[in-house]
């Protein structure tokens, strides 16, 4: 008797942690690395909401500030231990090379599906920094790797209060350089300070003179230049060179700028000690948590020349790639599908005043957040153009500019000096 009732008991054991197995199934837990930490709470509700509907919970992960991130993402790389879904910062050549090495998922197909559903939601410039066209000089096929979570355009802003102190209109910005220029003259005359920008961060002196350098020779001649075709001492770079002394001379730059951080530059700029500002469309939500009563406009860089549109950084924001390794791939693609559609964008762009990657999503954003969408119709990319600068020249190119405002070297000194850098990098390039 004693002996059947072992029996049962072990039947009814294992039955219990069979049933038990089959209660404590669960759905993948999707891990997601960030650097964002404007998002980071916006991000932990719209995961709650996405585990109550699905079942999926979604691990946000946060690291910063960008530079710890980054080496995070890149030693993790090395040991394949890569999370389901991250982000990479750099250059269009670092994100191919996570491509080359098998990191990133090609998502081409998810965003082609049920007749470009997926795909037809998001700005086309967002999604052109995550596309690799094809015969592009990275040697990847051609596809889309990332997933658009945000756009952005790089634009100046200018202090409506204190234009309408220096007796200007506050809502007509300069449109012309020249006109930029004078207004540089008011300034000094009232001893106020011009334009904060992060320029001791040297990717920003390197978009403005992007900038430019479209509005003065055209998309063209500037990719020619990169390629080896057109020098740097050609007369229109001379020209871009130049655009840096003019601004100099004329007492529009701020005082300690190519030393400046951009959140030093921001701090001014949101305490109103200064009329301009050269930042990106992230700096409405910093600004607002600086400096709520802010009045301010976006504009476009003024016009230097009339023969070319002028061009300004912008595209995708801040994208999510997914881990081609992952275990939990097609529920990544699924949730990164929930998360740029309409209402969850929608969401994204009040809680953190960034602009939505869906362009269904930009009718509940503020007027401010509006002027910098518009910016897209001017909007391109250094990542978007097909070939890179080799880094010394870009480094010599910045550089050189930062020389030029503290009046050390000329832009003919700066232009020969970028040249023989570049003309040094060629030849390595073709012994190669």
């Amino acid at each position: 008797m004693w002996f059947k009732n072992v029996l049962l008991g072990v039947f009814v054991l294992f039955s219990l942690i069979g049933c038990s197995g089959q209660k404590l199934e669960t759905k993948p837990t999707i891990n997601i690395w960030h650097w964002m930490t404007d998002r980071d709470p916006a991000f932990q509700e719209l995961a709650k909401k996405y585990e109550a509907l699905t079942g999926v919970r979604v691990n946000f992960e946060l690291y910063a500030p960008s530079d710890a991130y980054s080496q995070k993402i890149r030693a993790a790389a090395q040991g394949t231990n890569l999370p389901d879904v991250f982000g990479i910062l750099g250059e269009k050549r670092d994100f191919a090379s996570f491509i080359r090495a098998g990191h990133i998922l090609d998502i081409t197909p998810y965003m082609e599906a049920n007749n470009n559903n997926w795909k037809n939601n998001f700005f086309p410039k967002a999604l052109a920094v995550n596309e690799f066209a094809s015969g592009n000089s990275y040697g990847i096929n051609p596809g889309i790797f990332g997933v658009p979570i945000d756009i952005m355009t790089i634009q100046m802003v200018y202090n409506k209060k204190l234009f309408s102190q220096l007796g200007l209109n506050p809502n007509r910005p300069p449109k012309t350089f020249q006109e930029f220029l004078d207004i540089g003259v008011k300034i000094k005359a009232a001893g106020m300070q011009g334009l904060v920008s992060g320029w001791g961060e040297v990717w920003m002196i390197d978009c403005l003179a992007n900038n430019y350098a479209f509005n003065i020779m055209g998309k063209d001649k500037v990719l020619a230049t990169i390629k080896g075709e057109v020098p740097y001492t050609d007369p229109d770079w001379i020209k871009v060179f130049s655009i840096f002394k003019q601004m100099q001379e004329s007492g529009i730059l701020a005082k300690g700028l190519v030393t400046m951080i951009n959140k030093s530059a921001e701090q001014i700029f949101a305490n109103e000690k200064a009329v301009f500002a050269f930042n990106g469309s992230w700096c409405v939500n910093v600004y607002k948590g600086m400096n709520p009563g802010l009045e301010y406009g976006a504009m476009l860089p003024p016009e230097a020349s009339n023969q070319y549109p002028i061009a300004i950084w912008g595209g995708a924001g801040s994208s999510f790639m997914v881990n081609a390794r992952s275990k939990s791939k097609e529920e990544s693609v699924k949730f990164l599908t929930w998360l740029t559609a309409q209402d969850q964008q929608a969401y994204l762009a009040q809680a953190t005043n960034n602009l939505p990657a869906n362009k269904d999503s930009l009718t509940k954003i503020p007027e401010i957040l509006a002027q910098f969408a518009r910016g897209m119709d001017y909007a391109t990319h250094p990542n978007v153009w097909g070939v890179s600068e080799f880094s010394l020249v870009i480094e010599a190119f910045d550089r050189g500019i930062q020389s030029i405002i503290i009046g050390e070297k000329s832009p003919e000194q700066v232009a020969d000096e970028v040249q023989k850098i570049k003309d040094r990098e060629m030849a390595k390039k073709r012994a190669r």
